[in-house]
């Protein structure tokens, strides 16, 4: 005799949970496209890191009379070096929430403690981008290296963007409103 399965049913729990796993996918499927981009285009994205950590690109009317051009790093190779970090940290971000994604598509109709499990790894990606981007773009970037002063190469407004959207994410992600338990 063989075990019947249950009837899958499509809930607000259910709707919930496939929201969480799709929006995970979203913040992963964007690492995947800019990691694509940075690897396939590497020269085009590391002028901007060259830009920002040599500090040689300031409006010049802020160039003026800024005071803090003795953090500039003039040395190619570690501007490479910074970039490739980037670059691994956005392949963090990438794969954990691509798995976490994965994960969290196929515990749908599984208990909470399943789901919750799946969400782990998307819980990380998330916080990773949280670090690379604000961290690592708005206050070493913007801050230290003064990247606000750059008419050219100033990545904060697409650093807010990207934070904004992924803090989102992350506090829809954590978020117990997918258990049954709950409803």
């Amino acid at each position: 005799m063989s075990k019947e399965r249950p009837v899958a049913r499509f809930d607000t729990i259910s709707a919930l949970r496939i929201a969480k796993a799709l929006l995970t996918f979203t913040v992963g499927g964007f690492a995947l496209l800019v990691v694509f981009g940075n690897l396939t285009d590497y020269g085009t994205n590391f002028e901007f890191v060259r830009h920002v950590l040599a500090m040689d690109a300031q409006k010049p009317e802020l160039a003026a009379v800024s005071q803090i051009n003795y953090r500039a790093i003039p040395w190619t190779w570690a501007h490479h070096v910074a970039y490739i970090g980037v670059i691994l940290t956005e392949a963090v971000i990438m794969v954990t929430c691509l798995v976490s994604a994965w994960q969290q598509a196929r515990a749908v109709g599984r208990d909470h403690a399943a789901f919750h499990r799946a969400k782990r790894w998307g819980v990380v990606g998330c916080t990773v981008g949280l670090l690379l981007w604000f961290f690592g773009f708005q206050a070493i970037g913007g801050e230290w290296f003064g990247m606000w002063m750059n008419g050219t190469w100033n990545g904060i407004p697409d650093a807010v963007r990207l934070c904004t959207y992924i803090a989102a994410v992350l506090i829809f992600l954590s978020l117990r409103n997918d258990t049954r338990e709950n409803a």
